[in-house]
């Protein structure tokens, strides 16, 4: 079993940056990868960006150059560094850990206004 708790939403303006925290416990040594996903309303949920435990990356085309996924000495926590935030990066945003199960966090708002 993982348990997944995220923190750092929140409102910015355009143009601005967030970074979005996830602390995983319980069975981290069998997480094979972890990243984010978001739901905005009315649409489907979608991947965001992913670490694997070798360190390889993937990003939504629409995040790509401006949003950053870590996971330092791929450890029990994974960051989501956003910037150049836009109105249509507004969503609840989701971490997640895979080990033969997917996990899920609560999820966290981010909403991006003037």
């Amino acid at each position: 079993q993982v348990q997944l708790v995220e923190s750092g939403g929140g409102l910015v303006q355009p143009g601005g940056s967030l970074r979005l925290s996830c602390a995983a416990s319980g069975s981290i040594f069998s997480i094979d990868a972890m990243g984010w996903y978001r739901q905005a309303p009315g649409k489907a949920r979608e991947l965001v960006a992913l670490i694997r435990s070798g360190g390889r990356t993937r990003y939504a085309d629409s995040v790509k150059g401006r949003f950053t996924v870590s996971r330092p000495n791929a450890r029990n926590t994974v960051y989501l560094e956003m910037n150049v935030l836009k109105p249509e990066d507004t969503a609840v945003y989701y971490c997640y850990a895979a080990t033969t199960t997917t996990y899920w966090g609560q999820g966290t708002q981010v909403t991006v206004s003037s």
